[in-house]
């Protein structure tokens, strides 16, 4: 299973993702995990990520799409993978779609998470205060969900065209959740 999953900050991407690709055993790469990982290390790459992470920015393309690249190389992603927090831009997916159809290996779906937005500021709130995530701060959070509208809602239209969107209401307990998107996966709706 290839897939990427989408939506604003706090639709539950992370933990969905996690849930998928235990169920189609498959690797789950989520860039926010590497992004903090390298933050936490002090590695270079991680500096730079930090001062956009904390303006709740976007890493530009160019470090992103190499970092993604390199990890999508390694072993465990040969079974498949579910990318979680790549693409965020229209640059990001069609690089991604460069690599995999080199590789013989397209994507299979995108999973696309609509919350409201109400629903996005308590979960993220909550996320904050539990986790002590300075992007998670109410400023630094409507700054996150601006810049999803403009820069990553776009990808929704580009997997729309492609044949690959499976819109998903994110909505209810993690496990309702992961029900509709295997059921939509595993029900025929899945492209080809």
């Amino acid at each position: 299973m290839r897939l990427v999953v989408l939506g604003p900050p706090g639709a539950g991407k992370g933990t969905q993702a996690v849930r998928i690709a235990k169920e189609f055993s498959c690797s789950d790469v989520a860039t926010g995990d590497i992004f903090r990982a390298n933050v936490a290390e002090g590695s270079e790459l991680g500096q730079a990520a930090q001062e956009y992470m904390d303006r709740g920015d976007l890493v530009p393309d160019e470090l992103v799409i190499a970092m993604v690249m390199e990890r999508l190389a390694e072993r465990d992603c040969q079974a498949g993978f579910v990318l979680d927090g790549f693409p965020r831009t229209v640059n990001q997916a069609e690089a991604l779609d460069r690599r995999l159809a080199e590789l013989g290996s397209p994507l299979e779906a995108a999973l696309s998470f609509d919350v409201t937005e109400e629903e996005l500021l308590r979960r993220l709130a909550g996320r904050a205060a539990a986790q002590h995530r300075s992007d998670d701060a109410e400023q630094t959070i409507r700054h996150r969900l601006e810049v999803f509208a403009i820069k990553t809602r776009p990808l929704i239209d580009y997997y729309a065209r492609r044949g690959l969107l499976v819109s998903v209401d994110a909505i209810g307990p993690i496990e309702v959740v992961t029900k509709r998107i295997l059921d939509d996966l595993e029900g025929g709706r899945r492209p080809a």
